[in-house]
């Protein structure tokens, strides 16, 4: 009886199975793969292609007719968030959206543009520019934030990853979204891998990226995330 060489040989190359002596005729018959009812090509049952080189995907919280396009990553990633949405607003239908989490620099610069487009687009947001009173102390306005907010998002800016290390107000915030399902990062300009060098933990959490998305588009992408 013929031997399989996979122990010595290996299978990893068409040629290598093709010259198995046990395994050279069968995987010939299914052109080289083990099992003719699988196909890589043919197993993507909400992804379309385009150009052969990009995919998107349309998750289930996207309604009929939106032309927002995923990637099978923000999918992937965002699906846990809106489970959180989801829950958090059966359970508690009277909190706001979202809790924006941005850097003090960024006040008046890309974390306003990003409320303002997501007011326009319906979301209610948490903002320190118009939620902090005067006279209120930050961490109670804060504290009051998240806990009225289904979930956070946090926008990762170069101002941002300069204020991580200093352990201010923005790693109070992060350590309570880390917590649960309930943290989109947004980073822009500025990559996952300077995040990562501040912190590795809130890296691990992939989200929006302005590099692949405008801040309008990500806006969109958000409103349909938190769309009850």
């Amino acid at each position: 009886m013929a031997r399989c060489t996979a122990p010595s040989r290996g299978h990893r190359t068409a040629s290598g199975r093709a010259n198995c002596p046990a395994c050279g005729g069968r995987y010939g018959r299914y052109g080289g793969g083990g099992y003719s009812s699988y196909s890589p090509s043919s197993y993507s049952p909400s992804w379309s292609s385009a150009g052969g080189s990009s995919r998107s995907a349309k998750p289930r919280w996207s309604k009929a007719g939106s032309s927002v396009s995923y990637t099978p990553t923000q999918v992937q990633s965002l699906t846990p968030i809106r489970e959180t949405v989801e829950t958090r607003a059966a359970e508690q239908p009277n909190l706001r959206d979202v809790f924006l989490c941005h850097a003090w620099d960024d006040r008046q610069g890309p974390a306003k543009e990003l409320h303002d487009l997501l007011e326009t687009a319906g979301v209610k947001v948490w903002f320190s520019e118009k939620d902090l009173g005067l006279g209120v102390p930050m961490m109670r306005a804060i504290d009051k934030g998240l806990a009225n907010s289904r979930i956070g998002l946090v926008l990762v800016t170069p101002a941002l990853l300069t204020r991580l290390p200093k352990e201010g107000v923005a790693d109070k915030e992060l350590s309570t979204l880390l917590a649960g399902n309930k943290l989109v990062p947004i980073v822009h300009n500025t990559t996952y891998e300077a995040l990562r060098n501040v912190s590795p933990l809130l890296a691990s959490r992939s989200g929006l990226d302005t590099e692949e998305d405008s801040m309008s588009i990500v806006a969109e992408k958000v409103a349909e995330l938190v769309a009850i």
